[in-house]
């Protein structure tokens, strides 16, 4: 791939990296779109195993990130029906309060839920916390991922 494919790819993957620490943009997906691209056409031994490692990274990761953060809630005693609330009303958060909408909305929606649930506010705040815990275990899951993914691409560089 030409330099500035290689760039477009750069830009694309910091892009990514972002927003897997954002949580706006889907940026393990764009992370390895980016670098599966990349790998592609730049064929080869060299871009076929990169491909390789950013389809398991990515894989590996998305199971991760479900796994660790369902195990986390189903200990907490937070119901799935709670973190849907918790989204739904994250969504709408997002676009009512700019900039920390979602954050706001997420955290309104899983306390909310929650009081409706147990009727105590001490439970739902507990049920609150896991729930943050659960999304921070999420995106560090994602991050590891994005991060193991972009190495595969920055050693493919440098083969190449």
């Amino acid at each position: 791939m030409a330099t500035i494919g290689d760039v477009v790819v750069g830009i694309a993957i910091v892009v990514g990296l972002v927003g897997v620490v954002v949580q706006v943009l889907p940026g393990l997906f764009l992370v390895a779109a980016a670098v599966i691209t990349w790998g592609v056409v730049t064929g080869g031994p060299v871009g076929w195993t990169v491909v390789a490692v950013a389809v398991l990274a990515t894989g590996l990761a998305f199971v991760g990130e479900y796994l660790l953060a369902g195990r986390h809630l189903k200990k907490a005693g937070v119901p799935f029906s709670t973190m849907v609330v918790g989204g739904l009303l994250g969504i709408v958060g997002f676009f009512v309060i700019p900039v920390v909408g979602l954050l706001v909305g997420f955290v309104a929606g899983v306390f909310l839920a929650e009081l409706l649930r147990a009727r105590d506010p001490r439970t739902a705040w507990r049920s609150t916390v896991a729930a943050l815990q659960a999304t921070g275990l999420t995106i560090l899951v994602e991050l590891a991922g994005a991060l193991v993914t972009t190495a595969a691409w920055i050693a493919g560089l440098v083969l190449a």
